[in-house]
């Protein structure tokens, strides 16, 4: 597409039109807009007919534009066209890695029953283990974070000294605080215990550098809403040499682990958006950093008790040759996402500061949206040492393509009101009962001196 017709384009840059009501929709963490190029070629891809395993000429040109698309992702993310496996998006990557890679593992050896999963993996792989340890006898051994939210290596270097480990898994950057995680050394750790590493990089692909070969990873995630690919699409890449066990059956598609008709128009679609935000991904990253960082350091200056959660601020996530050596001479921080800017605001619910930023016209998070609606603590955050009640007053600015200074500075503007009246509602749910004939002042120093007696 032209750089005139991107200006035509709806979905430039700072407008967000088909989101009702929202002003600044900052939760492409969440979702992002579908790009124009990308819509363009999935309603052309739908307006045409033909089953790719068909072997009639309608089939045939559905394959060979499937095969294309494949070609186009995989030089896109480092990786084989015979590497991708294409999916309805990054959950269910993550159930066929996490599944299939440990029924087959386990089949070939019934000892290895272990599955390693990041204290602060997304659901769709720290649920995916809690489900083969509660129905099929794995053992789920969570590892621990420090209070960055960096994967302990320790940890991971002591359970694999003792065996029996069929898989590891570790997302490459986590959705909620962005921390991008050491997964260069996690690789080196496991492959010399012999153990296949699976990531979910689904936050990771056109945000930081990403490339499959190189990664030494046996198999990642990736979904294509993250990106500008519609809803419904994603992959799997994997080695050939990672073995899997369908997760489901039916017509033995995507080398006989992925059964399923495959939608052309998804695969097209998808294999665009990663092109697209891979080649733009030094320019972006570069950009949003600039943004979030502009973003926390005024939060900061405007609202006080306000804490930035995961690394600091110096950068976001950084390749390069990795040492050789024990776990213990490898560097921790690995930078983070350079859109994601995650605070905990003391005194405030999470539920009352993102009500009233979308009564601002400001969307946002609390963190992964797959659980939204949920009012709890957030198990990241958790596992990273916070109190339940602070892990509920966090929020989650993610900012993407669409992203502009205007909507950073709309944000800063609009959030000390949201969050002093958020503020004054936790007050008052957490104030003590007022006792017959005694003033309120009264109740409350009489509750604080019930609590330091008990002590």
């Amino acid at each position: 597409m032209s750089v005139r017709a991107r200006e035509r384009s709806p979905l430039r840059r700072g407008t967000v039109p088909t989101l009702v009501g929202v002003t600044v929709y900052l939760d492409h963490a969440a979702t992002t807009p579908v790009r124009p190029e990308v819509a363009e070629r999935y309603a052309e891809e739908l307006s045409r007919v033909g089953n790719p395993s068909s072997l009639h000429t309608a089939g045939r040109d559905a394959r060979r534009r499937l095969e294309e698309a494949r070609e186009q992702l995989a030089a896109a993310v480092g990786a084989e066209p015979a590497e991708v496996i294409f999916t309805s998006g990054g959950t269910e990557a993550d159930n066929l890695a996490v599944k299939g890679g440990y029924w087959a593992r386990r089949g070939a050896d019934d000892g290895l029953r272990t599955v390693a999963v990041s204290a602060i993996e997304h659901p769709a792989v720290l649920e995916t283990a809690e489900w083969l340890a509660a129905h099929d006898g794995a053992d789920l051994v969570r590892l621990r974070v420090d209070s960055d939210g960096v994967l302990d290596l320790g940890h991971l270097e002591a359970l694999l000294g003792r065996g029996g480990v069929a898989v590891v898994s570790v997302m490459w950057t986590n959705n909620e605080i962005g921390v991008v995680q050491p997964l260069e050394q996690v690789v080196h750790l496991a492959h010399a215990a012999g153990v296949p590493v699976h990531s979910d990089a689904v936050q990771a692909v056109g945000h930081v550098t990403v490339h499959f070969a190189l990664s030494g990873l046996d198999a990642m995630s990736l979904s294509g809403h993250k990106l500008g690919a519609p809803v419904g699409t994603g992959a799997l890449v994997a080695r050939r040499s990672f073995a899997l066990t369908p997760v489901e059956h039916g017509g033995g598609q995507e080398r006989g682990v992925r059964s399923g008709t495959l939608a052309v128009a998804g695969a097209r679609a998808l294999a665009l958006a990663v092109e697209l935000a891979v080649a733009e991904q030094e320019a972006e990253e570069a950009r949003l950093s600039r943004l979030r960082d502009r973003l926390v350091t005024a939060v900061r200056e405007k609202v006080d008790r306000v804490a930035l959660t995961g690394p600091a601020l110096t950068g976001s996530g950084r390749t390069g040759p990795v040492p050789a050596g024990p776990a213990s001479a490898v560097p921790m921080g690995q930078g983070r996402h350079p859109g994601i800017a995650h605070l905990t605001i003391e005194g405030a619910d999470a539920d009352a500061l993102l009500l009233g930023l979308d009564m601002a016209g400001i969307a946002a998070s609390s963190g992964s949206a797959c659980h939204a609606g949920v009012q709890q603590a957030s198990h990241v955050l958790v596992a990273m040492g916070r109190d339940e009640e602070l892990a509920r007053s966090a929020l989650r600015f993610s900012l993407g393509r669409t992203t502009t200074e205007e909507d950073v500075d709309a944000v800063v503007a609009a959030l000390p009101g949201v969050v002093e009246n958020a503020r004054r509602a936790h007050a008052a749910r957490h104030r003590p009962a007022r006792r017959p004939g005694v003033p309120d002042d009264a109740a409350a120093r009489g509750s604080v001196v019930a609590q330091g007696g008990a002590a």
